[in-house]
Formats: structure tokens, sequence, C-alpha cells
């Protein structure tokens, strides 16, 4: 029992340590859009059972790697701040797409990571691009549209960006788990 109890925690350990990994890859240079966070949130949702072990563990990640972007801001390295208006939606897109993850606990596959990748994506899209909506002093419908039509270009560089981190992290993940396996560990 107790060999379980240890695979369990090292599962949680490992899974939690390559979230802040790839919240903190954010730090290094970068297209636009063109980051891990929602992978990092499917892939945590997808290994850690609890679900507030899940949000909380995507969403603390991704508060340290944006603590360290807006230091780098006051610093003069960078020229965007790490924290912004629409931090919360962003969080809210981040925490959705954590329960997506959420939904394949036990039942990964190839297939399922795919279409909860590009769901992610447009989650995010969706959520955070309402908020930019929001943000701007004519809240008609004809804005309303155009906020969504000019952020189309944005849309590639996340969609892209998902897919590859997320065929990292869970490629990455399950390689691991059957080298782990094949040695009998």
């Amino acid at each position: 029992m107790s060999d379980i109890n240890t695979n369990k925690a090292n599962t949680v350990q490992f899974v939690a340590v390559v979230v802040v990994i790839a919240a903190l890859s954010r730090l290094l240079p970068h297209p636009y859009n063109f980051t891990p966070v929602a992978a990092m949130a499917l892939f945590g949702g997808a290994y850690l059972r609890n679900r507030s072990t899940a949000w909380g563990t995507t969403l603390a990640a991704m508060l340290l790697s944006d603590v360290l972007l807006h230091a780098g801001y006051l610093l003069g390295w960078r020229a965007y701040p790490g924290f912004h208006a629409l931090m919360p939606l962003v969080y809210l897109s981040i925490a959705g797409v954590t329960l997506l993850g959420s939904r394949l606990y036990g039942r990964v596959s190839a297939g399922g990571v795919l279409a909860n990748t590009l769901l992610g994506s447009l989650i995010f899209f969706i959520i955070t691009n309402f908020g930019v909506f929001l943000l701007a002093k004519d809240l008609t419908w004809a804005r309303f549209l155009q906020t969504y039509i000019d952020a189309i270009p944005f849309f590639g560089n996340t969609a892209l960006g998902d897919l590859l981190y997320s065929a990292l992290l869970f490629g990455s993940y399950e390689w691991i788990k059957q080298r782990q396996t094949a040695i009998g560990l």
C-alpha cells in the first residue's frame, strides 16, 4: 500500500514540477500567444486527480510566471507587464482548460488530447477577447465582431503553441511512464 501512495505522491510532484517549468518557459522569447499556458492547464487537469490540486497548481504556476514577467517589465527587461487588466479572464480561461483536462483523467489518448487542446485554445480565444471587447469604449455589436476579427491572427499562434506544448507535455509524460514500466519502476 505504501508503494501505491508513494507512486501517487511522486506523480503529483512530477506533474506539478512539469506545470511550473512550462509556466516559467513563458519567460523565454516567443511569438505573441505562442505559449504553453493552455497545454500546462490541460496537462495538470489530466494528471492531477484532485481538481483543487490541479487548479491550484496551474494557477499558482501561472501567477509565479506573471510575477516574474512583471518584475522583468519593472526592471526594463521586457516591453510588456506581467499584470494587466485582462488577467482575471486569462485565469478564468486557465481554470476552464484545467477542467477540460480533468475530463481526461485516467483516459488520456492522442485524440482526446488533440480535441481538448483545440477546445482549450478556443475557450481562451473567446473569453480573453470578450475581455478586450469590454475594455473598449464603443460597446456595440460592430465593435464586438471587430474585436474577434482583429484577434484571428493571434489565434493561429495560440492554437499552434497549444498543440506543440500539449504534444511535448503529454508525449513526454507518457514516454517516461512507459520507460518506468518497462524497467520495473
